[in-house]
């Protein structure tokens, strides 16, 4: 029995030291890759969510207009959350919220604006003009990508 107990400790061989700082070095490689990757989500989906918060204002408006013969005066971000309460109107909770929402009037007609923004500043706002054009620009127009939460030459 004193043998079967030699013959294991002798059997029982470890990492070296090379081995081990070759695994750690490959950890290291591979978390340098990912992490910058994993950053950018977090802000791509702040931006996706003040791009689906001013569809959903989008939305609201046209509902508030069918309530009111077809106007969108007296609009405002206020407004929109009483007919939406998902519509989050100020800052806060790392969230996008509402920033704005407009009626506007020109010779053509009523229109009105909504502009959401995101929690890395960046707005997304939908236009819909007397005439029923619907235009969406964002901020910053001059970044596009990813590094302008999916502007493209100031539109979305």
């Amino acid at each position: 029995m004193l043998y079967r107990l030699r013959q294991r400790s002798k059997q029982n061989e470890g990492f070296t030291l090379i081995e081990l700082l070759v695994v750690i070095l490959i950890i290291g490689i591979l978390a340098a890759i990912a992490i910058p990757s994993f950053l950018a989500q977090k802000s791509k989906a702040s931006d996706a969510s003040a791009k689906e918060l001013a569809r959903t204002a989008e939305t609201t408006a046209e509902t508030y207009a069918t309530d009111h013969n077809g106007e969108y005066k007296g609009i405002s971000p206020t407004v929109l959350n009483e007919y939406e309460k998902t519509i989050q109107i100020s800052e806060g909770g790392g969230n996008a919220y509402l920033s704005a929402a407009e009626e506007y009037q020109n010779e053509e007609g009523q229109g009105f604006k909504v502009t959401a923004t995101s929690t890395d500043g960046h707005t997304f706002t939908v236009e819909r003009e007397p005439s029923g054009v619907v235009k969406r620009t964002c901020t910053p127009p001059e970044k596009t990508g990813s590094a302008g939460g999916g502007c493209q030459n100031g539109t979305w």
